[in-house]
């Protein structure tokens, strides 16, 4: 019952059995390895100290085999019984308790921890052969076969080689395992990276080397493109690569690269997987491993090695997530540092590779629970600034730089384009104060600050915002030179109330503004630009202004607005119309129309209105 569970429920994917049977070939060479150069004098006599150590695998379409054989340390009588008699006796994990009673740590490549990997082949075979002979001097040769069904037969042959050959008998829905094309992918899929030699019909199929195994400094840039082509199944380049290792707190060694072409719709998607593959001791545990990087760094390609990582019977899952998320938050600081030495080693490069994947970090920032994870994301932020030429852009820890002390926050303004940005109403007001703003224009910047807060200790404030914590702002403020009279204005604000009513929640005067009538006010103008363009569709017109609930703030010098004072005696149907299209474009100005055409019909009737007096 137990070979059946091994055979059929352990392991998701039947070619894995390739994997497991190369990996019991790899520590066979391992341990004669090992043993021929051991020094302790209770080591035995070896034969054949000169013979090639290698893998090989052989294909027989016609009779439905594939063939193991290496030339390791092979198995005596004992050992087979041992071995290949008992289910879940590692042959390997007692070899390394035995090297390591002797305080030798050699031992570090041997892969086999449980010793259930030879019986996936079950899953394939009706029939295993295994014939081996113990490279101690003077062992006989043993032939051990089974059919899967809960026993076995050993019996001494002649004419054995030292190692051992394993003679798979494929069931006949399996025969695609004598292929050799078949044979070659699985090989170079998860087990391309096996120290010894692997040959397929005597032609060697491993000869990309490990690199993240390599001290950085030995490997040439000509090496990475390859590796990085093998191991990203692609044909550009990496554009910036890190070479990684550290013993402490966990053993990794890693290569994580950074692609040189532009992310794909599959790759900007949260649906697509994180490209980096999970090893131990060079074998390839999971091609994608969703776990050891966050969702938002899923264009990284790369490999990541840890002898520290416990996986289950089949090597198929992760266990310990305490300790996978010990080593996700590792690689992520130590990528996330890079990528800022980066910025600053190669800005030239580094602000191309912001134009692609800027989207990546700010997806980051909204995603991630970890504050101090959001902090490092946001030195990778870059933005405009009001006090830099246009295209030039500049992280929020230069800002913090260039302002005084006395300046707590860090201003940004979202607008479409530089522009629009400058000539914004909401600009106006800092810039008359010569406060520099980053401006931001891409669609979710705003809702990415919002939700970063503060940087640097400086909260982020959007001049927006900014606005409605004026306190010289109201209407009992004194009335300047060429403004309406206090009781002008109140005159006013009484006729906008009435004739916006269900639209505008207050009137109030406002010093902010120079050039434009008037401004519109919105408590978090990000969130409500937000919920306009995601979720205002299915309501009704009246519920969408209860829900954002806009106050509309006039420059009572302004042209437009003292005009507005006379047409309230002189042409109430004018100033009615006019109080309403100053409404819809400060509206417009804010990000918070659903579809500016539909304001067409109403300008083109204030046209004819107006028109009416020439």
């Amino acid at each position: 019952m137990l070979l059946d569970i091994v055979a059929r429920s352990l392991y998701s994917d039947k070619e894995v059995f390739i994997r497991e049977l190369i990996s019991n070939a790899s520590d066979a060479l391992e341990k004669f390895r090992y043993l021929s150069v051991s020094s302790s004098p209770d080591s035995p006599k070896l034969d054949g100290l000169d013979r090639a150590l290698e893998i090989t695998l052989t294909t027989d379409k016609q009779n439905r085999q594939l063939i193991f054989q290496d030339s390791g340390i092979g198995m005596t009588k004992e050992e087979l019984i041992q071995n290949l008699g008992t289910i879940a006796r590692s042959g390997s994990k007692s070899f390394i308790e035995e090297v390591k009673k002797q305080g030798s740590e050699q031992a570090s490549s041997i892969i086999g921890q449980f010793g259930v990997g030879f019986y996936s082949a079950f899953m394939v075979a009706d029939k295993i052969e295994v014939f081996t002979r113990s490279s101690i001097a003077g062992s006989k040769g043993y032939k051990w076969s089974s059919d899967g069904s809960g026993s076995y037969e050993i019996q001494e042959v002649d004419g054995v080689d030292i190692g051992t050959k394993i003679i798979v008998h494929l069931k006949t829905d399996c025969r695609e395992f004598a292929d050799d094309d078949t044979v070659k992918n699985i090989i170079m899929k998860y087990s391309n990276f096996i120290g010894s030699p692997i040959k397929l019909n005597n032609e060697q199929i491993n000869s990309i080397k490990p690199l993240w195994l390599m001290e950085p400094k030995e490997v040439t840039s000509e090496q990475h493109i390859e590796f990085y082509r093998f191991i990203g199944n692609s044909y550009d380049k990496p554009r910036f690569t890190l070479h990684y290792k550290a013993d402490a707190p966990l053993s990794i060694r890693s290569i994580l690269y950074v692609p040189e072409g532009k992310p794909g719709l599959f790759e900007l998607s949260r649906d697509s997987d994180v490209g980096v593959a999970l090893y131990s001791r060079k074998i390839l545990i999971k091609s994608k491993a969703e776990n050891i990087l966050p969702k938002w760094l899923r264009f990284v390609k790369g490999v990541v090695d840890s002898e520290d990582i416990p996986l289950n019977l089949s090597r198929e899952l992760l266990q310990n997530s305490a300790l996978i998320a010990k080593l996700r938050t590792v690689l992520t600081n130590r990528f996330l540092k890079f990528m800022a030495d980066m910025a600053n080693k190669e800005p030239v490069g580094y602000e191309a590779f912001y134009r692609d994947y800027s989207l990546f970090f700010k997806e980051g920032i909204v995603t991630s629970q970890n504050p101090l994870e959001k902090e490092e994301i946001a030195k990778l932020l870059r933005f405009e600034s009001s006090k830099l030429e246009n295209g030039v852009r500049t992280s929020l820890a230069d800002y913090n730089k260039r302002q005084n002390n006395d300046q707590r926050n860090i201003y940004y303004l979202a607008a479409p384009s530089r522009e629009l940005a400058q000539s914004s109403p909401y600009y106006e007001s800092l810039k008359k104060r010569d406060v520099e703003v980053l401006f931001c224009y891409e669609m979710y910047d705003e809702l990415v600050l919002l939700e970063l807060k503060e940087f640097g200790g400086r909260p982020l404030v959007s001049v927006e915002n900014d606005m409605q914590k004026d306190p010289a702002d109201g209407t009992d403020t004194i009335i300047g030179s060429g403004e309406l009279e206090q009781s002008q204005v109140n005159d006013l604000i009484s006729f906008l109330k009435t004739n916006l009513v269900g639209k505008v929640f207050e009137v109030r005067t406002t010093r902010r503004l120079d050039t434009h009538p008037c401004v519109i006010i919105v408590p978090e103008m990000a969130a409500a630009r937000h919920f306009i363009r995601t979720q205002a569709q299915n309501l009704s017109e009246d519920n969408r202004f209860a829900l954002l609930r806009p106050q509309l703030e006039i420059n009572a010098k302004h042209p437009i607005i003292r005009k507005l004072h006379k047409l309230i005696s002189s042409d109430k149907e004018l100033a009615s119309m006019i109080s309403k299209q100053l409404f819809s474009n400060a509206m417009v100005t804010a990000g918070l129309m659903m579809d500016a055409r539909t304001l067409v019909t109403d300008i083109n009737e204030l046209l004819i209105k107006a028109l009416e007096k020439h």
